[in-house]
């Protein structure tokens, strides 16, 4: 159990718990029903599968998730329980502040493997083609002079991968990872990134028009940038030329 502060203080008595790194983060993921132990850690994909693990214990220990056998195949799932559905808005809200007030990303915080699942998980399936859908994405601007990552939709069900899925691709996207990223958190508009060029789309003309429907964005993307910084400035001009 991580050190205790030695008060009564309810709130001092639930940063014991949900304070330790890595775990109001497990919890978030777990309300945005991730089920099983990989999909939990394709969400998080920078924190150990050890440490996971941990972290799921604890939460379990405290009465926040149940693990139970799944019903129709071999493994276990992790089931968010009334205590922790209870966190949803606090959770919500800390992201939204995180989003008006927390510090400018820094080059090491644009991980694709993160970026990947969160477009896996705000996609559009309704707005595509019925059958497969292959998206690939190429990011320059990272450590690695590039990284690839495709989203793979088959009829609404949505797979993220990091390899090459082995089917060919529909369309592509080409971008600067940060320029990208900032259109996805809503400091940009996605729409004339790819008009000006900045995001680049290679494919059918059909699919270069439809993409744009189909990245919904992130969920928080309407909420204002306040923090004074970059950030706040490449959202102040997409709001006045709107």
């Amino acid at each position: 159990m991580a050190k205790a502060y030695g008060q009564y203080c309810p709130l001092a008595l639930a940063m014991e718990l949900l304070g330790e790194r890595w775990t109001l983060l497990v919890v978030s993921r777990l309300i945005d029903g991730c089920r099983r132990f990989n999909e939990i850690h394709r969400g998080l994909p920078r924190m150990s599968a050890s440490l996971l693990s941990a972290r799921l214990t604890r939460l379990q220990d405290a009465g926040l998730c149940e693990k139970r056998p799944m019903a129709e195949q071999a493994g276990h799932e992790y089931l968010p329980t009334s205590a922790c559905l209870e966190l949803e808005p606090v959770v919500m809200q800390l992201a939204a502040w995180g989003q008006r007030w927390a510090r400018d990303m820094e080059p090491e915080d644009l991980d694709p493997a993160f970026l990947a699942w969160s477009m896996s998980t705000r996609l559009d399936t309704a707005a595509m083609p019925s059958g497969r859908t292959v998206i690939e994405f190429e990011f320059s601007g990272l450590s690695r002079e590039y990284r690839r990552l495709w989203l793979v939709n088959h009829d609404g069900v949505v797979d993220m991968c990091l390899k090459h899925p082995g089917f060919e691709s529909d369309v592509s996207v080409k971008a600067d990872m940060q320029r990208f990223v900032e259109a996805w958190r809503g400091f940009r508009s996605m729409r004339e990134e790819i008009a000006a060029g900045h995001i680049r789309l290679e494919g059918s003309p059909a699919n270069r028009r439809a993409l744009p429907k189909w990245l919904l964005g992130s969920a928080l993307a309407s909420v204002p940038r306040l923090r004074p910084g970059a950030e706040r400035e490449v959202s102040a001009q997409l709001r006045r030329w709107h």
